[in-house]
């Protein structure tokens, strides 16, 4: 009172004090992470942390909600609210109650016993805790939905490491943005809150590439869970199967993806087909429920898209004038259904199949039904243009077919509503691409499509320039050299499908060929699958008689032997200097030179007109001339192929001197039927084809012997050679040989090759994948030469 009275402050008044009785009492669990320090003289351990929640139950005041912890002595509070000063008490009856809940639904957690020694926690006795957490993963999942249930209260710190949520269910959402890009959103659903999974995913994946990798996940069972943290801190676990079957389908996630403003991934608008991938991939997990929205047509595209497989059955016309085998029957059901679909595709049916008739056949029920109403455009090799007018005029004699050859070419074309089918070849359409890129077209159709496998060549960009609503690539060899020859087909089939040609390489063809990632070949091959339809030979001709493939490895004699080592040294020399002067790369064309005069001493030291090789004897043309002897002795008749249209020069005139009976097909043929016919009605045994010109479009069901004078750097061209032998009519067992020299550069391109084969296998389930002299790097060429 003095001290009042010093400061001439008034006397304090007297308030009334009365009790509060709460009936809203809200029981909270507090969750947080502690750090903290144990220091000692002598040494220093790392910060340990201590993961907590502390009960805590809030009363409802006159003016305020008041808190009590659990754990905590206090018993009262007080409130001063309109003159009147309220006392709180807690009501430890039903506190209690609610802590018995809490054990009753979680009894492993257990308060957390501290040292009273360090300064490890300062929060009090109420905290409590699991061990692992794996325990709090259990207690988020399982006992706080639970006491949710019950009227608890989650609350949470921001450094708190185990917020574990439970995923309600998966979403996709698809819209058409532009007309050039659509917007895909894939996520889950959490307390009714959709959360967009990919951005997350790409941050996860950059700060732990290998950790998301497909590779990686295959560790696990698909049973098993991952966790992800969002923005917030929530822990979501991801089953690996959904999680491998999305970054199996998007593996634009790895690289760099685009995004839209509302944080949509952007794909082409050309690429609808892969929701429907997406949407088959993300099926497969039975324990999360995914829906969509979005776009309805973009959707029903997408499923249709994937559906194409499963083709429905089809009716010939009665003026189809073939009776199709089984496999072929559903190779028309195919065509039909992308037609239906309005997109295109790949027929690539092993050499022999018979691609041509079910490109008939599907064009014919086109006329039937009134469908055909502008012409289709078939683009083929020179050498096929024969075959394609003689087997429509045989099986479907109702199509009105021109076939567009020679130099006069447009004379007699007419007017383009009165034809059905045009056929020309590449080369023409090359040079009338100004005509063809003014027509309207029903569809166009390349044989032997490898002829545009390159990007950059003229030919294929001015067939890219040619427009129809449906285009079908016919090819036994969807992919010759490298992956990049895929890209241009599809490019030209559906432009952007396979991105970009530079990011095409960065995400398939780059991890695939180098990396040899057999993960990013099945996702590459499961993303193309809807749109090439591809049987092998075995699988459905089993009425085929067997085939038996025999390499002869031929030893060198002296002299041909000195004069491969010879060369072999001195071209090595002058490369290793040329490479030190200008690099390796600058010298790619002079290692090919060098390379190709070993493989002509390995074929006969004659055709490279070195004068001290004319009197060599060529120890492989000895070899064949063996066989021929005895094989034509045996009554087999006898295929020999080979690249040089010279050693085919050399070896007719060792027949000749021999009388041995033969006929020749190279470039120069002038009557390709006539040599054709003389062989198949038996006035040869032997036939000497180069394998430019006589590779595709025969067939030689008469021979029953294939041999391969000399290896090609491709052996799809080798295969494509040895199928006019074994194709559909042959009823002998077939036998094929490969003649390679012993310890030489043919050995060695054998040997690379086979693992070409290998990598490019990884695309394509029984598919036949090889690689050409041009898809190796001069690293790879020196070493031939070693």
């Amino acid at each position: 009172q003095q001290l009042l009275d010093d400061w001439h402050l008034p006397s304090p008044s007297i308030y009334p004090i009365e009790n509060f009785q709460c009936t809203n009492i809200l029981p909270q669990l507090l969750f947080s992470s502690k750090r903290a320090h144990s220091v000692s003289h002598h040494s220093y351990r790392k910060p340990t942390i201590h993961d907590s929640v502390l009960p805590q139950f809030v009363y409802t005041g006159p003016r305020e909600d008041a808190t009590f912890f659990h754990g905590n002595t206090q018993t009262q509070q007080s409130q001063f609210h309109q003159g009147v000063v309220y006392q709180l008490t807690r009501n430890k009856v039903t506190e209690k109650q609610l802590m018995d809940t809490l054990f009753d639904i979680s009894p492993s957690i257990m308060p957390l016993i501290t040292d009273d020694s360090s300064d490890l926690l300062t929060s009090g006795n109420g905290d409590l805790t699991f061990e692992s957490k794996g325990e709090w993963k259990q207690f988020f999942l399982t006992a706080l939905p639970q006491l949710k249930q019950q009227g608890w209260q989650a609350v949470f710190d921001d450094d708190f490491r185990y917020h574990f949520v439970s995923v309600e269910q998966w979403y996709g959402g698809v819209e058409q943005t532009t007309n050039d890009w659509l917007g895909l959103e894939l996520g889950i659903q959490i307390d009714g809150e959709q959360i967009n999974l990919l951005p997350l995913l790409v941050k996860a994946i950059e700060q732990s590439p290998e950790f998301f990798s497909i590779r990686r996940l295959n560790l696990f069972d698909a049973s098993d869970t991952l966790p992800l943290t969002l923005d917030d801190g929530r822990i979501i676990e991801l089953e690996v199967s959904r999680l491998k079957a999305l970054l199996g389908v998007l593996v634009e996630l790895f690289d760099q993806p685009k995004w839209d403003t509302g944080g949509k991934l952007k794909l082409p608008a050309a690429q609808q087909a892969r929701i429907g991938e997406l949407q088959l991939a993300m099926g497969t997990s039975n324990t999360t429920d995914l829906t969509w929205h979005g776009d309805l047509e973009i959707l029903e595209n997408a499923t249709r898209f994937s559906e194409l497989q499963h083709a429905g059955p089809i009716e010939l016309p009665t003026t189809f004038n073939a009776t199709l085998r089984d496999y072929q029957t559903i190779g028309v059901s195919w065509l039909q259904s992308l037609r239906e679909q309005g997109v295109s595709g790949i027929l690539a049916d092993d050499m022999g199949l018979g691609k041509t008739i079910q490109t008939l056949a599907h064009l014919s029920i086109e006329k039937s039904q009134g469908r055909l109403l502008h012409p289709v455009l078939i683009i083929a090799p020179t050498s096929l243009l024969h075959n394609w007018r003689a087997e429509a005029k045989k099986f479907t004699p109702d199509l009105r077919v021109m076939v567009l050859h020679g130099t006069n070419r447009f004379k007699n074309l007419g007017h383009l509503k009165d034809i059905d089918i045009v056929i020309t070849t590449y080369a023409l359409a090359l040079r009338d691409i100004e005509f063809w890129t003014n027509k309207t077209l029903s569809a166009i159709v390349l044989d032997e499509a490898q002829n545009i496998k390159n990007s950059r060549a003229k030919v294929a960009k001015a067939i890219k320039q040619i427009e129809a609503p449906i285009k079908l690539c016919l090819t036994g060899t969807p992919l010759e050299n490298h992956l990049g020859e895929l890209w241009s087909l599809f490019d030209f089939l559906m432009p952007g499908f396979l991105e970009t040609e530079s990011l095409f390489k960065r995400l398939y063809r780059n991890p695939i060929e180098k990396d040899n990632d057999q993960d990013r070949g099945e996702a590459l091959f499961n993303r193309i699958a809807p749109f090439m339809m591809r049987r092998n030979k075995n699988e459905v001709l089993t009425e085929l008689p067997p085939k038996t493939e025999i390499v002869v490895h031929i030893p060198l004699a002296e002299e041909q032997q000195d004069l491969y080592e010879t060369i072999r040294l001195s071209s090595n020399q002058k490369l290793q200097q040329a490479i030190a002067d200008n690099g390796l790369a600058r010298n790619h064309i002079m290692i090919l030179d060098a390379l190709l005069k070993l493989r002509q001493i390995c074929c006969d030291p004659r055709l490279t007109k070195f004068e001290d090789a004319q009197q060599v004897e060529s120890a492989k043309l000895k070899h064949l001339i063996g066989m021929v002897s005895e094989l034509n002795a045996e009554g087999r008749r006898i295929l020999i192929f080979s690249q040089f249209t010279s050693m085919l020069k050399l070896i007719a005139q060792t027949l000749t001197t021999l009388q041995f009976s033969y006929v020749t097909l190279t470039g120069a043929t002038r009557d390709r039927e006539k040599v054709i016919n003389q062989f198949q009605q038996g006035e040869a045994d032997i036939f000497l084809i180069s394998l430019k010109a006589g590779g595709v479009g025969l067939n030689l069901t008469a021979a029953d012997t294939v041999i391969h004078y000399d290896p090609w750097w491709n052996p799809a061209a080798e295969q494509q050679a040895t199928d006019r032998a074994y194709r559909i009519g042959q009823d002998k067992p077939v036998f094929v040989y490969k003649l390679l020299i012993e310890n030489s550069v043919e050995e060695q391109i054998f040997q690379l090759q086979q693992k070409k084969l290998a990598l490019m296998n990884s695309v394509f389930d029984a598919a036949e994948q090889q690689s050409d002299n041009f898809s190796l790097g001069s690293e790879e060429l020196m070493a031939l030469l070693e």
